[in-house]
């Protein structure tokens, strides 16, 4: 079992810890293909970026390849979902049980990156008392309750972007530490708490762009 000291994951930059899934989901493959090793070289081709670049990512996470070998794959796997927090497991709550929110609690496999969604929130009154796979879901009310219950320490947001900002210092007034803002406001939370935004409209907005660049 490999350990590493959660302090150093904070000095790891962000495009480097965005690149680290790609390079797990890569190397996942080539186990289930019988491989055990992999190159920088061969991550490097299969993610479309600098073999240095590759390199240098998997030194935060203290791993070493030998020469004409590269890294073991199993040892690879299992330091790098380790380092990712994908082998803990967090509890968080949803709030906003809406087309997006209901889809993301029928998503079973978020469990396997170390997130368990305990229950839902919303302010409709039909949906209370309901479960979706498995998830209860409460009035929104009922929060401070549950939470004094389950402890939860991360928040799921996709209620309407014009309560983001409301339902965000509810979260945190209740006991969240870390939320997943899915809505398209970039909501503001103190410095102790942990934001991390994940906006599907930012990126077809980057996608239409670059599609319509192309057919000039």
């Amino acid at each position: 079992m490999y350990r590493h000291a959660t302090i150093q994951q904070w000095k790891v930059p962000e495009p480097t810890l965005r690149r680290l899934p790609w390079y797990l989901a890569f190397v996942k493959i080539l186990k289930t293909r019988g491989e055990t090793n992999v190159s920088s070289t061969q991550i490097a081709k299969e993610i479309n970026i600098d073999p240095s670049k590759v390199a240098k990512d998997l030194s935060f996470v203290k791993i070493s390849g030998k020469t004409r070998v590269g890294y073991d794959i199993d040892a690879l796997i299992e330091i790098l979902e380790c380092f990712l927090g994908f082998t803990a497991s967090h509890k968080a709550f949803l709030f906003g049980v809406g087309s997006l929110g209901g889809a993301l609690l029928q998503d079973s496999g978020l469990k396997q990156y170390g997130i368990e969604i305990v229950a839902g929130f919303d302010v409709k009154g039909a949906l209370s008392g309901r479960n979706i796979n498995g998830i209860p879901v409460y009035h929104t009310s009922e929060f401070p309750q549950k939470q004094q219950a389950m402890d939860a320490k991360v928040g799921i947001l996709t209620v309407p972007v014009e309560k983001a900002q409301e339902v965000a210092n509810f979260m945190i007034e209740g006991g969240i530490r870390a939320i997943w803002n899915f809505t398209p406001f970039r909501v503001r939370v103190p410095d102790n708490i942990v934001i991390q935004n994940t906006s599907m409209y930012a990126h077809l907005a980057v996608m239409f762009n670059r599609l319509a660049a192309n057919a000039e």
